[in-house]
């Protein structure tokens, strides 16, 4: 076999690899949804997921989302001192914050945060052979595993999202507040009066997708882990990159639908 009928092979390969791949996450995808709506419902495992998810990540989204909000307005002052319109501030970084970086910040955190999280024990369990003990156990692994951590990540994630925009909000006071000292009830005001019914649900929409989605990459690249510990590094990271993709690619529909709403 010569040089381009090696890479012709090489090439075909990992196309079907990939086609493959698709069509293995799309059936992962599927079952969820099946299972979802079937007896029996593990809420306690639910509720404790929801706290490692949204309890733990919480100092951490406090500290960002807080230098995300100092760090934004420190930026966009000066370009709104050339036009004379400081005043407008508070309504931008409210606009900002609310309508895409409050979602996104706590997606990105929680990808890498999260997601790794649920991948590397899913993963653990996996080339350990848990997952299969578990099936001998008479235990459903999809349902009590996969199940309760995508749904967890759905519910804990808006959570997140807006407590992320409240933090912004409040950082952006922060450096409001030392430079003109504008009182909280003004700049909160402020903030949200060109903030529209339509900014609200496009937010928390998006933090449901950017949720959902980081729960099933994670929980997909866990349950097919092989190769040992190796493996499941390698399945980690893959979920983490995959996310933080896709989060960009929902982003950038969603905005698209949005703004078509908004404009119809």
């Amino acid at each position: 076999m010569n040089t381009i009928d090696t890479k012709k092979y090489l090439f075909s390969k990992g196309i079907d690899s990939y086609l493959e791949g698709v069509h293995k996450g799309y059936q992962f995808t599927i079952r969820f949804f099946k299972e979802a709506f079937i007896l029996p419902f593990h809420w306690r495992e639910i509720i404790n997921q929801c706290f490692e998810i949204g309890l733990k990540s919480l100092s951490l989204i406090t500290l960002t989302g807080f230098i995300v909000g100092v760090v934004f307005t420190k930026q966009s002052r000066p370009s709104l001192e050339t036009f004379g319109a400081v005043s407008w501030l508070p309504s931008l970084i409210g606009i900002a914050i609310v309508r895409a970086l409050g979602p996104l910040v706590t997606a990105l955190i929680c990808a890498g945060k999260v997601g790794s999280s649920i991948s590397a024990e899913l993963g653990s369990m996996k080339v350990t052979e848990q997952i299969e003990a578990m099936e001998v156990s008479a235990i459903n692994p999809f349902k009590y595993l996969v199940v309760t951590r995508v749904i967890a990540t759905t519910i804990s994630i808006p959570i997140l999202a807006l407590y992320c925009s409240f933090i912004g909000l409040l950082g952006s006071y922060y450096n409001v507040h030392n430079e003109e000292m504008t009182s909280l009830e003004i700049f909160y005001k402020n903030a949200f009066s060109n903030i529209s019914f339509l900014d609200i649900f496009s937010s928390v929409t998006k933090s449901i997708v950017y949720g959902f989605t980081i729960g099933i990459i994670g929980c997909y690249k866990g349950f097919f882990a092989t190769q040992g510990t190796r493996g499941v590094g390698k399945a980690t990271n893959q979920a983490v990159i995959l996310a933080i993709f896709l989060i960009f690619f929902e982003e950038v529909v969603i905005v698209q639908v949005v703004n078509w709403i908004r404009y119809f």
